[in-house]
């Protein structure tokens, strides 16, 4: 073929492609880490301090339903232990409860002290951290890299916020070497259970990384973060079926038909999970925007991408039922398990906010649950950090 054959070939190809949202650009870990900057930056802190300070809505009735909460208290005694072992739906539970709630309760301290300056709070963050670290050497049983996935998405969030705030943390090596065994290493690379397991794990890997300022973790991690969001939630530019991950063995129409909960019609917007339920679908919505947000803070903006096209799609699918929206027969067999969390306040933020971008289900259900609370596994006080954030 000559070449301007080939030239000819590839209009088409070029033109089709115009209405393709963009892919996000090859991430790489900054040249320098920007701390705190995990979920939550400075600038955004300085923001929501100000805004509580002047008894501003909703961020003052935010800050209350958090400081009023069993996680911000200060007679709190952590129970860490060696081994949290974790199975199916928490059966059995030991420690993973106890785990993930010592993990949030040291985020909720952290972010306490910052708006108040009460440095009680700071050091009550640090004895959970320091009582944790300490003793954990493991997770275990079936659920292991779910709950490590969960538990480490916010012990960074609070590392970040006391280490570069608050005076004296003597014991913060201590707390990073936990992170990069007992944690990264169980997450980083990455789960082919149901999307949510995996999407958590990557925030738990990024987040890690970045308080690590451990660069080559952080592109692992980010690239099957990538992946994962684009095989998570399915835009009609995908074509006849929903993307996959590399290594999935995903390959014919019917498993992956199965592996989408038996859902063979496709639409923008749908998730892997939808027609699981509603509650895990949000533990995956919340998890791309978290990693989402955090890549931004570390220079990287992914929100006016492919990326920030599938959260948007999937923040107005998923909204639009949770709202009461009738469920045609032809998604999830005319019936859907609702219950989508407390999950919508960072991606509303970043697209709304700051981008502009109408999202008037999701705008509608993000402040129908003002003050958005806590789902006591990795989400926490999003209507405080996030509502109506430009930083």
């Amino acid at each position: 073929m000559s070449r301007f054959r080939k030239v000819l070939a590839l209009v088409p190809l070029l033109v089709g492609l115009a209405a393709v949202p963009a892919p996000a650009p090859a991430l790489a870990a900054p040249a320098a880490f920007t701390h705190p900057g995990v979920l939550v930056s400075r600038p955004q802190l300085d923001f929501v301090k100000a805004k509580v300070n002047a008894g501003a809505q909703p961020w003052k009735a935010a800050y209350d339903q958090a400081r009023a909460s069993s996680y911000a208290s200060l007679s709190r005694t952590p129970k860490p232990r060696a081994v949290v072992e974790c199975g199916s739906y928490s059966n059995p539970n030991y420690g993973c409860t106890d785990e993930r709630e010592d993990a949030l309760a040291a985020y909720t301290d952290a972010l306490i002290w910052y708006i108040t300056g009460d440095a009680r709070y700071a050091q009550k963050a640090i004895a959970l951290m320091d009582a944790w670290s300490a003793v954990i050497t493991s997770h275990t049983n079936s659920n292991a890299p779910l709950q490590t996935g969960w538990a480490g998405s916010s012990w960074p969030r609070a590392a970040e916020i006391i280490k570069y705030t608050y005076s004296s943390w003597p014991n913060s090596g201590r707390f990073a070497t936990m992170l990069r065994n007992v944690y990264l290493s169980k997450v980083i690379n990455g789960s082919n259970s149901n999307g949510n397991w995996e999407l958590s794990m990557m925030e738990a890997a990024v987040g890690i990384s970045v308080f690590l300022e451990d660069r080559t973790s952080y592109d692992k991690a980010v690239t099957r973060y990538r992946n994962r969001v684009a095989a998570y939630v399915y835009l009609s530019s995908d074509g006849a079926l929903p993307k996959t991950v590399p290594g999935s063995g995903l390959s014919s129409r019917d498993q992956i038909v199965n592996y989408w909960q038996g859902q063979s019609t496709f639409v923008d917007g749908l998730t892997q999970e939808t027609c699981r339920d509603f509650t895990h679908t949000g533990y995956g919505i919340a998890a791309i925007a978290d990693v989402a947000e955090t890549l931004r803070i570390q220079g990287e903006d992914v929100y006016p991408t492919e990326i920030g096209t599938r959260l948007r799609q999937a923040l107005g699918f998923q909204s639009k039922y949770q709202l009461g929206a009738a469920v045609p027969s032809w998604l999830c067999g005319g019936h859907l398990n609702l219950g989508l969390g407390p999950v919508t306040e960072v991606g509303f933020n970043a697209l709304n906010t700051r981008l502009g971008i109408a999202m008037s289900n999701t705008q509608t259900l993000t402040e129908r649950q003002r003050p958005a609370g806590s789902n006591n596994l990795f989400v926490a006080w999003q209507t405080l950090t996030h509502a109506g954030n430009p930083a």
